[in-house]
């Protein structure tokens, strides 16, 4: 028996010789900043398989005013609008800005057609003390005719919708989803004026191209940072879809919010005198 001992505490001097550990001695903390990034986040903590693959930033901002459809809405200080706009730069008279509804959407393709869907619709509009930005978006396929109803109720009579190159896509594309959703088209019958085409025949040869971005900066002085590309919003939110990170998701949001913004500027300088030439052809459709 003593021989076993003596044999046993050798083995353990042995053991312990080429290591600074104890073997007996706890391994360090593992750091974990998820639970503070929750924290942060204001996101509660929940249980999940050990081997999930899922972000844990999760967070959008915004109302869930239906089941996978949330509602942003700010008004922003804006210098006062005026009642009307001389209306030359579209060969027409004067435009009231009074039910102007400027618009954009960010979608899953930019083909169009059946299979491109709109996950998310922005618009702003003149109101007492300033310039109201509200911005839907679904975060559940199943949410779409939620989204589409909502939209629809933005509209009125006197509304007339003002989008860059809206006419030829953001208002076809919507018109189809209202129509595979089973829902009355609410664009029917609407007057439309699309900002691109006084915008082309004003710019075209000035700057390499007459993109939004490329027009509000050179033309409006706006500079975005950190923008994302309207290419990668598609992925973006196909990433939210599958459980991932929600950081770029939030970056779409800033980036249709900076359109809808954009396009109340751009109508205010093109209705300048100096910022004009006389459209060819009738402003709305």
């Amino acid at each position: 028996m003593s021989v076993s001992l003596e044999k046993l505490q050798r083995l353990r001097r042995q053991a312990g010789h080429g290591s600074t550990m104890s073997p007996s001695a706890p391994l360090p903390p593992v750091h974990d900043p998820l639970p503070a990034l929750r924290r942060m986040l204001g996101i509660r903590e929940r249980t999940r398989p050990a081997m999930t693959t899922r972000s844990g930033d999760r967070a959008l901002p915004g109302e869930e005013i239906a089941p996978g459809l949330l509602r942003l809405e700010q008004v922003l200080p804006f210098d006062e609008a005026p009642s009307h706009v001389d209306g030359t730069f579209a060969r027409t008279g004067d435009l009231p800005t009074q039910g102007m509804l400027f618009f954009d959407t960010e979608t899953t393709g930019l083909s169009g057609g059946t299979g491109t869907r709109a996950f998310m619709v922005g618009a702003s509009d003149f109101v007492p003390g300033g310039l109201r930005v509200r911005q839907l978006l679904i975060t559940h396929l199943s949410a779409e005719p939620a989204m589409l109803r909502a939209f629809a109720g933005w509209l009125s009579e006197d509304t007339r919708l003002v989008s860059y190159n809206g006419r030829c896509y953001d208002a076809p594309l919507l018109a189809t989803r209202y129509r595979l959703a089973r829902q009355g088209t609410p664009l029917a019958g609407i007057e439309h004026l699309d900002l691109l085409f006084p915008t082309r025949r004003r710019y075209r040869g000035v700057w390499e191209n007459c993109r939004l971005a490329t027009i509000e900066r050179n033309a409006l002085g706006i500079v975005r940072e950190d923008d994302l590309p309207g290419s990668e919003a598609p992925g973006a939110w196909l990433q939210y879809l599958r459980g991932g990170d929600a950081g770029l998701l939030r970056r779409v949001l800033l980036h249709n919010f900076q359109d809808v913004v954009t396009l109340a500027h751009l109508l205010l300088h093109l209705a300048q005198p100096d910022a004009g030439t006389p459209a060819v052809g009738p402003p709305f459709a």
